[in-house]
């Protein structure tokens, strides 16, 4: 009998106990989750605000690189109709392409360094830029009156997307530098592939005369080579040349391994 009471009593403490320490227990794990969901939250926001960031920073790399290149060539293809076209009537419309699109390429670089306001590196995205395509780059900037000459050494390499596409900005950037500082130079540029590496030189003589218009030196062209050679693993080079001119030179693995 005293056994069956002293069970009884052992049931009577225990039950109790062990209801509370699963009640505490229950507590603690909603807490947990409650704190676990409240994390992937803020983790979820973090990542969209750093999608957003790198976006951003996207658009300001492609308008740089795209639209800024062609508002330049515009500019000096308009200025050079101004002081050689014959007719009053070009003159004065050619004067009126020059103003808007100086007022335009000061509206691009506002607007780039405002969407690069936050100091992130975005990754090309524009399928259309590839290093096969240089090509074109040079015959636009032979309609605009450069003398440019293209060499191509080896056979081209099965490189990365975002390492051809790096490849092309780099000769645009060199390009777009001399329409802007040096007219009347001579360029060279000159691609290499050799041993898995793409090498990019553009190279300019001295400038023979004064730029007919003042662009604006900018500051984000090669500030976002450097950027985008970096996220491929490459090295950058840009340097005056010791006799004149100019030198700008790239090494891009075709791996684009970092």
């Amino acid at each position: 009998m005293a056994g069956v009471v002293a069970s009884g009593l052992g049931v009577v403490v225990v039950v109790p106990v062990l209801l509370g320490l699963h009640q505490r227990s229950r507590r603690r794990l909603v807490r947990a989750l409650a704190e676990r969901a409240e994390r992937a939250e803020t983790e979820q926001e973090l990542r969209a605000d750093q999608a957003r960031l790198e976006e951003r920073a996207r658009l300001a790399g492609e308008m740089h690189d795209v639209v800024t290149h062609r508002v330049s060539l515009m500019v000096l293809q308009a200025t050079s109709l101004r002081t050689r076209a014959p007719d009053e009537d070009v003159r004065a419309a050619a004067e009126e392409i020059r103003v808007v699109g100086r007022q335009a390429m000061r509206e691009l670089r506002d607007l780039v360094g405002v969407l690069r306001s936050q100091d992130q590196v975005g990754t090309a995205l524009d399928d259309k830029a590839d290093v096969l395509d240089v090509s074109d780059l040079v015959a636009d900037s032979r309609s605009a009156g450069i003398a440019v000459e293209l060499a191509t050494d080896g056979e081209p390499l099965p490189a990365e997307p975002a390492v051809r596409r790096t490849a092309y900005r780099i000769v645009q950037e060199g390009l777009t530098n001399v329409h802007k500082h040096a007219p009347g130079a001579e360029v060279r540029v000159r691609v290499r592939y050799d041993d898995g590496w793409i090498h990019l030189t553009v190279r300019n003589t001295p400038s023979s005369r004064a730029p007919d218009v003042e662009l604006g030196a900018g500051g984000t062209g090669l500030e976002g080579l450097r950027q985008r050679v970096d996220l491929v693993g490459g090295r950058l080079r840009a340097s005056p040349r010791p006799e004149g001119g100019f030198e700008l030179e790239a090494a891009l693995p075709a791996d684009g391994r970092p």
